[in-house]
């Protein structure tokens, strides 16, 4: 027995010194007795954890049960309010406190400056400011912040938040970074960089921020010059592995179009995140959609989950490319996820399947959105006006405006379009006279070329050269062009020349207008005049761009141009071309050549 007790004191540890002497010789108390918080200031602890973890019901039923409410609780509640987008109640809650007599702070100031940029309330924000000069907060540096942003969010110029930031005795980077966001978000990108050149100038304190939002004004501006300097600033001052600076970066050199050196610095980030990724892929969406989608699989195997801006630019992806197939995939996962019911994807998916062909399925995702945009009808109906459905856009558009939404200028586009592929010329004509009658909108010289476009197709070219003669500005070659298709189509030389003419003298490089207009000649027998004309559009070295059309068969594209003879399908397309021209000969067909004259020595 003994021995058994002796060998298990082996696995007892000694009680180290320094805890025994504390045991047997205890240190004495302070004189200060422990004094435990106020229940007050626990309340307003456990109000603002409520309030970081979203629980608004219970944060405010806290507040409500509270007898006794400082400053810094009111103030704990209001901000929760602004930083959970509850901005309405922040303001009641505000002008609650304010008229039981309770004074606010500089961080009252602040916070409520918030909710009132965040209901877009200049009158609000105006009554906070006179408060707060009536408190005595001019010079506080968060309060002349946050006035500067709501003023920059809320006015219709920048002149107000630029007073406000001259008035600041001693800025920080707060106030620089906001002016110059302010600026950016408005569109006014030389502002904005002329803002954070000052900033540099006077050796303001730099940070992320202000880097990053100086970025996205140089790629907005599509100014590369002063973007390549503001990319030497960011390694100068060390924030080069700067996450947010390094997307602004890369989303710069897409805007710039140059994809090789956005995909370097991609790919030489440490650290990823869904915007990098979102970024770069919309940024090949743009200029190539088949690299778009084999990122979006890079993506997807490196363990990142796509949002609703990852899906919308696919899906725009498959649009440009007219891969139906890949886009119904891509729909599949809309779907699985539980996006389907997100609007902006719902809009993507209804212009992808009509641009793929599948107009059926455009009208029944048009037809399940619970809640319709602009976009949407818009999109549905240049479907309908790109698949000849001249009637079904027509009825489209009369209930949109049943439906209490208002056209704007893309939307009498897309309607005139399609009133132009089905031939209603008077409806069409109809909805020309609405658009500024109805809905005072001044047609641009778009809206014009559909019309041109509307009237040439019809046969009507005499009235359509009195529309472009009677336009309150100076035609443009888009105009001009449309009526030199319609003299083409209709062979009508005279008008065909004048038309030509026109859209040379305002772009000599047209080919296509020198291509037409040497045809003319030659039909007409001016070979004097043809030969001129020829000589000219060689002198330029271009060449009419060909035609490009494309197909889909078992997951694979094959595309084809005029005289092609690569790829290995090729062969099968000839042996089809060759049946085809057997039996337009068995059929006794008479092929219309007038628009091919003297068009082979040009391969065009």
């Amino acid at each position: 027995m003994s021995r058994k007790i002796t060998s298990s004191r082996a696995y007892f540890h000694a009680i180290p010194p320094i805890i025994r002497n504390s045991l047997q010789h205890p240190t004495t108390q302070s004189d200060t007795p422990f004094l435990p918080k106020a229940p007050s200031v626990l309340a307003t602890n456990l109000i603002k954890s409520y309030l970081v973890k979203g629980l608004i019901k219970e944060a405010r039923s806290l507040f409500d049960e509270m007898p006794d409410r400082d400053i810094v609780a009111w103030t704990a509640m209001i901000e929760g309010y602004t930083s959970c987008h509850y901005h309405g109640n922040s303001w009641v809650l505000f002008c609650e406190m304010v008229r039981i007599g309770m004074d606010p702070n500089a961080f009252t100031f602040s916070s409520v400056l918030k909710a009132c940029k965040g209901m877009k309330a200049l009158f609000c924000g105006e009554l906070v400011h006179g408060l707060g000069v009536k408190y005595g907060m001019e010079g506080n540096i968060y309060v002349d912040n946050a006035l500067m942003d709501m003023y920059a969010t809320c006015c219709s110029s920048m002149d107000e938040a630029c007073k406000v930031f001259r008035d600041i005795g001693a800025k920080n980077a707060v106030s620089w970074t906001t002016l110059i966001t302010g600026f950016t978000h408005r569109g006014n990108g030389y502002m904005a960089l002329r803002v954070f050149q000052q900033m540099l100038q006077e050796d303001a304190e730099m940070n992320p921020f202000s880097f990053s939002i100086s970025v996205r004004a140089c790629g907005s501006l599509g100014a590369r010059t002063p973007g390549l300097q503001i990319h030497s600033a960011v390694i100068k001052y060390g924030f080069e592995s700067n996450l947010p600076v390094m997307n602004s970066l890369v989303d710069m050199y897409c805007r710039f179009g140059c994809l090789p050196e956005a995909n370097q610095y991609f790919l030489e980030m440490a650290e990823k995140n869904l915007i990098s990724w979102n970024t770069l892929i919309a940024g090949y969406q743009r200029t190539d959609p088949s690299e778009c989608l084999r990122l979006f699989s890079r993506m997807e195997l490196e363990g990142f989950s796509p949002n609703c801006f990852t899906l919308s630019s696919v899906t725009a992806a498959c649009s440009s490319l007219a891969v139906l197939a890949c886009g119904q995939q891509v729909h599949g996962g809309i779907v699985r996820r539980g996006f389907n019911h997100n609007l902006e994807l719902g809009n993507a998916l209804i212009d992808m399947y009509a641009k793929c062909g599948n107009i059926a399925d455009s009208r029944k995702i048009f037809g399940e959105m619970s809640h319709k945009n602009l976009v949407s009808w818009t999109s549905m109906m240049i479907g309908y006006g790109a698949h000849g459905f001249g009637k079904e856009a027509v009825q489209l558009f009369d209930a949109m405006v049943r439906s209490g939404i208002k056209p704007d200028q893309i939307v009498f586009m897309a309607v005139l379009s399609a009133c132009s592929h089905a031939g209603l010329v008077d409806e069409g004509l109809r909805y020309f006279k609405s658009m500024t009658v109805d809905y005072n909108i001044p047609p641009d010289q778009e809206i014009y070329g559909c019309v041109v476009d509307l009237l040439g197709r019809a046969g009507r070219v005499e009235e359509a050269y009195e529309l472009i003669e009677n336009m309150p500005f100076k035609p443009d070659e888009s105009v001009w062009g449309a009526l030199l298709g319609a003299c083409k189509a209709h062979k009508l030389p005279h008008l065909g020349k004048l038309a030509a003419h026109k859209v040379l003298d305002l772009r000599p490089t047209m080919v296509e207008a020198y291509l037409m207009l040497s045809n003319i000649y030659a039909s007409e027998g001016k070979w004097g005049e043809f030969a001129k004309t020829r000589k000219l559009m060689r002198g330029m070295g271009n060449k009419k761009e060909a035609g490009r059309s494309w197909i889909e068969i078992r997951n694979q594209v094959y595309s084809f141009v005029v005289g092609d003879k690569m790829g290995s399908h090729t062969k099968w397309v000839y042996e089809v071309l060759e049946l085809l021209i057997r039996h337009m000969k068995e059929a006794e067909y008479v092929s219309d050549l007038d628009c091919l004259i003297h068009d082979q020595h040009d391969r065009t």
